[in-house]
């Protein structure tokens, strides 16, 4: 099988990656699945790896037994690469949540796919319905956690005034001022966080901008090449997106999973907002 490049993969390339028999996942709404899937695809939702406590509905489940029987029943083997799918315009960034998720959990070839699911569908990838979809082959995959990409609060609490350390809040602009649409107990974002919303990082097509784009705006955004970045979010979904596509251009990044929903729950002092 060929080795999979980077974190983020091209259509053709996930073609390729899909004929070899790489398990393809796909991280879309119930909603937009209905409408068709990728045949041989597998539904996979974000939610059935995190904790149930709202507060902490963007951190993963503690249980690695637990989280290994979900991901062997979806077909993720040790030694295949993982394709995952998503709709980059009518989404939130859950393929880019399930790769983040599946590296830190230690597995090495789990890729995003550039454009996600219109990207394969306008390369010819033939579609399907889901009711006849055939159930996945059971995966060996076991689970050996890295916190590689992934700071917890009080490490980012810690952080916070570091020369070494970006913060980048990729929320909406709304958001980011103080807005809370998804419930959270306060608004405002994390101090000295800087504001660039995740969709920024793409064109009209849902494709990634080109490298030195991305990293031009970053730059406008105030954050510096060497730099470590720290992503979040409402719940750390877009977080994770941002992190797969900056450590894919060999960007240092982690994304701060809890986000705002576990940073707005904490104590006022400790855990401030600004608007």
């Amino acid at each position: 099988m060929t080795p999979t490049p980077g974190w983020v993969v091209s259509p053709a390339t996930a073609i390729q990656l899909i004929q070899q028999g790489a398990t393809l996942l796909d991280a879309r709404s119930a909603e937009l699945q209905a409408d068709g899937i990728l045949k041989g695809s597998i539904p996979v939702n974000w939610t059935e790896f995190t904790q149930p406590e709202a507060a902490n509905s963007g951190k993963l489940l503690a249980d690695d037994a637990l989280l290994t029987e979900r991901l062997q029943g979806l077909g993720v083997f040790q030694g295949r690469p993982v394709v995952v799918v998503a709709d980059p315009l009518r989404g939130w960034g859950e393929d880019g949540w399930i790769v983040w998720m599946l590296r830190s959990l230690g597995h090495p070839q789990a890729v995003m796919v550039d454009g996600g699911y219109p990207a394969l569908v306008k390369e010819g990838v033939l579609t399907t319905t889901r009711q006849s979809a055939d159930e996945p082959q059971r995966g060996d995959f076991v689970v050996q956690r890295t916190d590689r990409w992934e700071i917890d609060r009080d490490t980012l609490r810690a952080s916070l005034g570091s020369d070494r350390v970006a913060i980048l809040d990729s929320r909406e602009a709304q958001e980011y001022k103080g807005a809370t649409p998804y419930g959270e107990a306060r608004g405002g974002h994390i101090p000295g966080a800087v504001h660039l919303y995740y969709k920024e990082l793409m064109d009209a097509a849902g494709s990634l901008l080109p490298p030195d784009e991305i990293h031009a705006r970053l730059q406008k955004a105030g954050i510096p090449p060497e730099a470590e970045i720290i992503a979040y979010c409402t719940a750390g979904v877009r977080s994770a997106w941002v992190t797969v596509v900056l450590t894919h251009l060999g960007r240092q990044a982690k994304s701060y999973s809890g986000s705002i929903l576990e940073w707005a729950a904490g104590d006022l002092q400790k855990f401030p907002l600004q608007p």
